[in-house]
């Protein structure tokens, strides 16, 4: 059995409002340099959801469920950076308010948080209505694991996934697949990864086979291999990243699906085992 120190972790208030969709430009430029018009982040997106594929929609960085931030900065900041995956999201004004849901990742840039919720409770809600997270699971540590940073992901759901140690010492985590560090783009060198995402660079069919990255879903655990997150994101050869797919693929150069890191070694101390079914939402009973 894997410890943690659960129970000396701190469990605060964030919250944000459903954030509408915004348009700039109209226009989205692909890999191939010609412009798209395309939906993109932010609001309700009814028919898209976790275990559902994140390939080819016809849409660009497409969030499951709903997106919600906070206008005053400061505050989203610690709306992005306190979240974590897993934890419980309550809706607190407007028609849908009471229904509860779940966290599924943050996006970096847009600066969302991608809730997860039920249908029917998606269809009583509107831009602009309040949603309070349960913040809790930044400081995990993993007992006899020190050089493994834990970030982003709730107490409770990381003790769902099943992590073991093995005979050599290793933590072993369930993955749908291993992705190379050099397909890793957009958010590399962030300062620090226990907010937002970093994506994978799809602009290679070829790869896309090779890694499975064309069969990846919403929600699925993904190891990054040469991948350091420890103090923000970078290339280091024998560092171990676990992440969760949180959207869609993207038309952009440099893009892909997200990915926020939910654990790092600077050292070869995780060992990623296949699983079909590496997917939180199975772990939370969603799917």
């Amino acid at each position: 059995m894997i410890k943690t120190n659960r129970e000396r972790l701190v469990m605060q208030s964030v919250q944000g409002r459903i954030h509408s969709p915004t348009v700039i430009s109209p226009y989205k430029i692909n890999r191939d340099g010609k412009a798209e018009i395309l939906p993109a982040t932010g609001g309700i997106t009814y028919n898209v959801k976790i275990g559902d594929s994140c390939m080819n929609w016809v849409g660009d960085h497409i969030e499951p469920g709903v997106s919600i931030k906070n206008e005053n900065s400061a505050e989203n900041n610690a709306l992005m950076m306190l979240s974590c995956i897993g934890n419980e999201a309550r809706v607190v004004s407007g028609d849908a308010k009471g229904a509860k849901g779940i966290v599924t990742g943050m996006h970096g840039g847009i600066d969302h948080v991608l809730i997860y919720f039920k249908a029917q409770d998606m269809d009583k809600m509107a831009v602009n209505d309040m949603v309070l997270v349960k913040a809790f699971g930044q400081g995990l540590q993993i007992e006899g694991f020190e050089d493994i940073t834990c970030m982003n992901i709730d107490p409770d759901l990381f003790n769902k996934i099943g992590m073991r140690k093995n005979k050599k010492g290793l933590l072993e985590v369930p993955v749908v697949t291993e992705v190379p560090a050099y397909l890793m783009g957009s958010g590399i060198g962030s300062s620090t990864a226990f907010m937002g995402d970093y994506d994978i660079m799809t602009g290679d069919e070829d790869a896309n086979r090779k890694f499975g990255i064309e069969k990846l879903k919403f929600g699925d655990l993904v190891l990054l291999k040469d991948c350091d997150n420890t103090n923000g994101r970078q290339y280091l050869k024998g560092a171990v990243s676990i992440g969760v797919v949180v959207h869609s693929d993207c038309i952009k150069s440099g893009h892909g699906p997200g990915i926020t890191v939910i654990m790092s070694s600077k050292t070869t101390e995780i060992q990623g085992v296949m699983y079909e079914k590496a997917n939180i939402g199975y772990y939370l009973d969603i799917l």
